[in-house]
């Protein structure tokens, strides 16, 4: 842990936002949020993944409007009406998503809708827009060329040009959204020397990150954010990595999914020995057995899901090896569901669905040639299995003919789920199985997946909820940075001590 001078102006904040609302369609994002950032000072926002830490600050480069709240700027009320604003009142931001334009250059992106103008109405002065652009490159000690297209780009260099045009926006309020998730130690470093410069200039920043020992060796004070409410602030001096967590995960874990959990598993189902893959995993090794429910936790980026998708052989692996039932199967999705590999993804509308077809189609199309083997369709028999499926799973659907787009979330979740039961599949990958879906459909999604493993079969759960990890998992791993961080049996599967794995904390 470095020491730093904070040379934080105490006098008034450059930006406060009071009691900050926002909702979405069945969410409450944020509840009466109060932030400030002062000149000079690196603010950590924290929280698990959901706690409205990236609403916050999406609310305060403009990019959303509050519902309810008031943002003012050196102590007068501003209304942000969008990122224009922002940009007036000097507030740049440095998303975890990138903004870049593929094919654009890289001195296009970084002073994009700021080029500097030539001698002619309308002519760009390109000596000048390059020679700007590098000269921001530079400063990250970066070897990027600025006349490098962006498509041609790693994606730390991509983040790297994010963080230039920041940069190039001459800021006063700067956000950072997880900056250094996709960097090199060196790169990390030449970032944090490039803060520490800034906060000597008296640039305000808020940084929001789930790294702990950045958080304690960049911050001057650690906001923690919980199910969209302000759960409170501390010095760094005055606080301590253990209260932080306790911060994070301080509700009570929710018990509405008892079950009865699995003391004598079945046999090794699928098993990774020393995996690593161009998608970034590292000398990763996890095993799931039958009739047990495992759990995939850490936060976002921490590489859950490329395990999925390494599995289900949507991306090759680069060394180690992967087994089913003892044995090495084809490195593709087809090779996958034919060794009895399921896979309900994240994103279910574009992933797991085919959202103009109909509930039958969706059930019956990842078993056509299983449930049809002499090539022909019949139609009767395709409705009389969809029909059963719906009932069996109580799908709430008029018909089997009805088009799956229609449906609710939790409802075209159970067709995902129904399409693999009819695939006969015996290792379920759940990717985050409650998402968007209300409280009743989580208990009907949970309650099926207990019945698979009752029936023998393996799931491995990736959920981004502590309390759906803890009270649902008979033991889980715990990701960070796309290396395994540790396992914890039932005995010792609680939300502090996966958030302690997935922070870098113990």
């Amino acid at each position: 842990m470095n020491a730093h001078v904070s040379p934080v102006d105490l006098a008034v904040p450059v930006v406060s936002l009071k009691d900050i609302e926002k909702a979405f369609p069945g969410v409450k994002a944020l509840q009466g949020v109060s932030l400030d950032l002062f000149a000079g000072e690196v603010h950590m926002i924290m929280g698990e993944n959901g706690a409205g830490k990236s609403t916050l600050m999406k609310i305060l480069c403009g990019a959303y409007a509050a519902d309810a709240g008031e943002i003012f700027y050196k102590g007068a009320r501003e209304t942000l009406a969008g990122p224009k604003d922002a940009r007036r009142l000097g507030i740049a931001v440095i998303f975890q998503e990138f903004s870049l334009v593929p094919h654009l250059d890289v001195a296009q992106n970084i002073l994009l809708g700021r080029e500097p103008k030539g001698m002619l109405p309308g002519q760009i002065d390109l000596k000048r827009l390059y020679g700007d652009a590098q000269r921001y490159l530079d400063m990250l000690g970066s070897d990027i060329d600025a006349r490098t297209p962006v498509h041609r780009l790693r994606v730390a260099e991509q983040q790297m040009v994010e963080i230039a045009k920041a940069l190039s926006q001459d800021a006063r309020v700067l956000v950072l959204d997880e900056p250094t998730s996709a960097l090199s130690d060196r790169e990390t470093e030449q970032l944090f020397k490039v803060i520490r410069t800034l906060q000597s200039e008296g640039v305000a920043m808020a940084y929001i990150s789930h790294r702990m020992a950045e958080v304690f060796e960049l911050g001057d004070r650690i906001t923690v954010l919980r199910d969209g409410q302000f759960i409170g602030s501390r010095l760094r001096a005055e606080t301590s990595s253990d209260e932080i967590v306790r911060m994070m995960v301080g509700r009570s874990v929710d018990t509405s999914y008892g079950r009865t959990y699995c003391t004598a598993p079945g046999e090794t189902v699928i098993a990774l020995s020393g995996v690593s893959a161009a998608n970034g995993l590292s000398d990763v090794s996890i095993e799931v057995r039958r009739g047990e429910i495992v759990g995939l936790a850490g936060l976002v980026g921490s590489g859950r899901t490329e395990i999925a998708r390494v599995i289900f052989g949507a991306d090759p692996i680069a060394a180690g090896e992967i087994r089913c039932r003892g044995k090495v199967y084809g490195r593709t999705p087809t090779a996958a569901r034919d060794n009895g590999i399921a896979l309900i993804p994240e994103s279910r509308k574009t992933q797991g669905l085919a959202l103009a077809r109909s509930v039958r189609d969706n059930i019956l199309a990842a078993s056509l040639t299983r449930t049809f083997p002499n090539g022909w369709f019949a139609p009767a028999r395709a409705h009389a299995i969809a029909g059963g499926l719906i009932e069996r799973l109580r799908i709430a659907t008029p018909s089997p003919a009805q088009r799956v787009g229609t449906l609710s979330g939790g409802n075209q979740q159970k067709v995902v789920i129904a399409k693999w039961l009819n695939a006969d599949a015996d290792l379920f990958i759940f990717d985050e199985p409650t998402r968007g879906i209300d409280v009743g459909a989580k208990a009907e999604i949970f309650a099926l997946i207990d019945s698979l493993v009752k029936q023998g079969r393996a799931v491995l759960m990736i959920s981004s909820e502590l309390p759906e990890i803890v009270s649902v998992c008979d033991r889980a791993y715990v990701m960070r940075d796309k290396r395994v961080a540790g396992e914890l049996d039932r005995a010792n599967l609680t939300q502090e001590n996966v958030m302690r794995l997935a922070v870098h904390h113990g």
